[in-house]
């Protein structure tokens, strides 16, 4: 497999099924796919997100691989708050609990009609694989609710003080802006040092993520791989927000 980037042939790897090395993402193109192949077993994922890598495929494909340039970053001290967000959190409309619903967030992340997006990356194996690292204690979920009843949420991967976000949903307006917000202040107060949002959107760039090089990003995460996980389940989380 190859990728055309600024008019050269980039040689795309497959990966070996009996060890978990990957190519060098510093090395990869902007668009940054890395590699195809391998599994999605626990020890490849958590090695590849600690060298700042992700599975990012359709179903029917082969498994992709990517790092890409530049990456999108929201530091949790930095989260934008706009005036009618504020209304919605002094309201105290929605409440927020932590890794109680993984799997039915994961599945209304896989199945939530998004403008733009005809099919979900979020395939039957991926949502196996990710269920299996939050039994495993690195995969956690924030969940929104209104009324008792879910509504909103995100999930993602915890090592060290990083959070690397994968997707989030809303049933109604600002529940995902929720999650992302109940997330980012406690992880703040935890002393996380970014969540990793991937690639720019610019949902998230209102939000307050930023555009970071990769390579200054790659060496901002092997600073915070390093440091204390908050591994298990966050069950006893809790969040409210504070002016």
């Amino acid at each position: 497999m190859a990728s055309m980037n600024d008019e050269e042939n980039y040689y795309i790897p497959p990966l070996s099924k009996y060890d978990s090395n990957f190519p060098d993402p510093r090395l990869a193109s902007d668009e940054g796919l890395l590699a195809y192949g391998g599994d999605l077993s626990s020890h490849r994922l958590l090695f590849a997100y600690k060298k700042g890598i992700f599975p990012w495929y359709a179903e029917g494909d082969p498994i992709l691989w990517w790092s890409p340039n530049p990456r999108l970053l929201l530091y949790p001290d930095k989260f934008k708050l706009r005036k009618s967000f504020r209304r919605v959190l002094r309201s105290g409309k929605f409440s927020v609990t932590f890794d109680k619903h993984f799997d039915e967030v994961i599945s209304y992340c896989s199945t939530v009609y998004r403008e733009g997006q005809e099919t979900s990356w979020i395939v039957p194996d991926i949502v196996e694989a990710y269920t299996r690292l939050h039994e495993e204690g690195f995969g956690h979920s924030v969940e929104v609710h209104l009324d008792g009843k879910l509504v909103g949420g995100l999930y993602g991967i915890a090592f060290g003080k990083a959070f690397f976000g994968e997707s989030m949903f809303s049933l109604v307006p600002d529940a995902s802006k929720v999650a992302f917000k109940a997330l980012s202040d406690v992880l703040g107060d935890r002393g996380y040092d970014f969540i990793d949002c991937q690639m720019k959107t610019d949902h998230m760039i209102g939000l307050g993520a930023e555009v970071i090089d990769r390579d200054i990003f790659l060496d901002a995460l092997n600073l915070t791989i390093e440091k204390e996980t908050d591994f298990g389940k966050w069950h006893d989380w809790h969040w409210k927000y504070k002016e």
